[in-house]
């Protein structure tokens, strides 16, 4: 039996931020994993504030992104119901790093997964409302 792979694409995120100097990164652009294995999407941020709010969110197909969860400073925030089980992320100032980790793979969890530093678009932790067409008007979607 071939292995089932689960990919995933990341899109760093930095909305309304101060004169670029705040910003999230992350470097690798896809990560390919097993099902039932576990996965580390990486995202290093840069921020002028000493108050971090980072945030990940998830979008499959054409559907909106979805909040998977939020990190602050000096808080373990909030992660939605639904992703509690196997999502988690720990806020790490000294590397500067929110690295989500995925375990127990599914094939649902293929999908483009946004590292955000706040303020998102509309302030909202729940839905992230963003254009998220490409330069040449395609829009951006999961890899599978």
């Amino acid at each position: 039996m071939t292995p089932l792979f689960i990919s995933v694409l990341l899109a760093a995120m930095c909305l309304e931020c101060r004169a670029q100097k705040d910003n999230v990164l992350q470097a690798k652009g896809e990560e390919t994993a097993a099902a039932g294995g576990t996965v580390t999407l990486g995202c290093l941020y840069n921020s002028s504030n000493t108050n971090i709010n980072l945030f990940w969110y998830k979008q499959d197909g054409n559907n909106s992104p979805k909040f998977i969860l939020s990190r602050f400073s000096g808080d373990d925030g909030d992660t939605a119901a639904e992703f509690k089980e196997r999502f988690s992320s720990t806020l790490d100032s000294s590397n500067r790093s929110v690295p989500l980790k995925i375990q127990k793979l599914q094939l649902s969890d293929s999908a483009v997964y946004y590292c955000a530093l706040q303020p998102t678009v509309t302030g909202n932790t729940k839905t992230l409302y963003k254009n998220l067409w490409s330069k040449d008007n395609r829009i951006l979607h999961n890899i599978h």
